[in-house]
């Protein structure tokens, strides 16, 4: 088969129409199911490693070594550690690790075979160290890569327009369950890469079904081997009563402070970037030591848990927001300071994606917000998520399904206000942003 994955069906393009009569096109479906299932095994095997990792570093070595628990010292070491095992991965292995997170969620080609180590050891040396950084952009890049890999095995004479379709498919196998919902998986998808019209379809179908497939893997292996599912999920949500006038106005509050954060937070990691790339090895350990402080600054000015600066902060927001009472205000804004900074310096150096750190302190600030009068926590929780997740990645309808979908009942309940105040960061993003950066944004 023939068919464009993106782009406005012309002179030289198949009517989409058309290409998903063909028989080729079936045969594609195929080969996307038959793909599906280990591809999203490999996703939940990468999810389980990196949790893995996490505990062993920074819970189990701390114990074996003698430690009482772990020092609010610990995490400046493992995020030295984390830099230089990063920075050998980016500067020696094909593939420079992947996507570069402080230039936004930007959807990129697949992965060839050679990279895709690279990819996986970067994310792996990141993630599982404690940088600020996500799992969404290192699995999208190894599902598409993998599944571009065995579609060539299976047949060698692909097209490179299948291809295109087959990475596609396996991106969206690969995020299947991790955002709560296959739906919302493919909708980030589809919004990043900007595709409309009926070439839509072409893609969304197989994407789909990739996607409902790999849910499925990931809830067999979740409950098999008593891991969960690594999804988006908040079990415990507090009833919010119906948006009010006074809520509205704060939806305008933090839309324009998540705006400003926001732009703050990538203008510091694109110049960060900057340098980083002249002395890749000595600049991503200094960056890694740099989140460490600030974790053992946030710990011993608040006496909480330093890894709450540290990680993507995704198995944390269900308890920032039940735990919500017992966050003064003032640990709240130490809190999102030193998560922004660490964020910032993870997103010049080290390799994942930016959604679920830009959620967390989101969340962290709606939630500050609430102890002033007029905004309950609920409602402050799910509006900060929504602001500052267009303000990091562009995506406004993403960012809305992000910061509602997650909340059950709940999130139709402050759908409004989520709205009201993505749509005033989105808007004040993009007239805050420099040309050069604005470049970079998807579109």
């Amino acid at each position: 088969m023939s068919a464009e994955p993106v782009g406005t069906p012309g002179a030289d393009t198949p009517d989409p129409l058309t290409v998903i009569r063909t028989r080729g096109y079936a045969v594609l479906l195929i080969m996307v199911a038959v793909l599906g299932v280990p591809i999203s095994a490999a996703a939940f095997g990468f999810l389980a490693l990196v949790h893995e990792l996490q505990d062993l570093t920074y819970d189990d070595l701390p114990r074996a070594l003698g430690f009482y628990g772990t020092p609010s010292w610990w995490p400046v070491p493992l995020l030295a550690i984390s830099g230089l095992l990063t920075a050998l991965a980016v500067r020696h292995l094909p593939g420079t690790g992947g996507h570069k997170p402080a230039e936004g969620f930007v959807k990129t080609g697949a992965p060839t075979a050679a990279e895709l180590p690279g990819v996986a050891l970067a994310a792996l040396a990141s993630l599982g160290l404690g940088a600020v950084l996500g799992p969404e952009a290192p699995l999208i890049a190894l599902g598409g890569g993998l599944a571009v890999y065995a579609a060539r095995l299976l047949k060698p004479g692909i097209e490179p327009s299948a291809s295109a379709l087959v990475a596609a498919a396996g991106s969206f196998a690969a995020v299947s369950a991790l955002l709560g919902s296959p739906l919302l998986g493919a909708f980030l998808l589809m919004e990043a890469s900007g595709v409309a019209g009926m070439t839509l379809g072409l893609v969304l179908v197989p994407g789909l079904l990739a996607s409902g497939i790999g849910s499925l893997i990931f809830i067999g292996l979740g409950s098999w081997t008593g891991l969960g599912t690594y999804s988006l999920v908040l079990p415990h949500v507090p009833h919010t009563p119906q948006p009010t006038v006074a809520e509205f106005g704060w939806a305008l509050a933090l839309g324009v402070a998540a705006a400003l954060v926001g732009t703050g937070v990538r203008r510091l990691s694109l110049s960060l970037q900057e340098r980083v790339e002249q002395r890749r090895v000595l600049a991503t350990v200094v960056m890694g030591l740099t989140v460490g402080v600030l974790a053992l600054l946030y710990a011993e000015s608040t006496g909480r848990n330093a890894s709450e600066v540290l990680y993507s902060g995704q198995d944390a927001l269900g308890g920032l927001l039940a735990e919500d009472a017992t966050y003064a205000l003032g640990t709240l804004l130490v809190l999102i300071v030193c998560k922004a900074l660490a964020y910032s310096a993870s997103l010049s150096a080290f390799r994942g994606g930016p959604i679920f750190p830009s959620m967390f302190l989101g969340a962290a600030g709606g939630l500050a917000m609430s102890h002033l009068p007029g905004l309950n926590a609920t409602s402050g929780f799910a509006m900060g998520i929504g602001a500052m997740c267009v303000a990091m990645l562009r995506l406004p309808m993403t960012s809305v399904l992000l910061a509602t979908l997650m909340l059950g009942s709940e999130g139709i309940t402050v759908m409004p206000l989520v709205i009201v105040s993505v749509v005033v960061s989105y808007v004040l993003v993009l007239r805050l942003e420099r040309p050069s950066a604005a470049s970079t944004a998807p579109r």
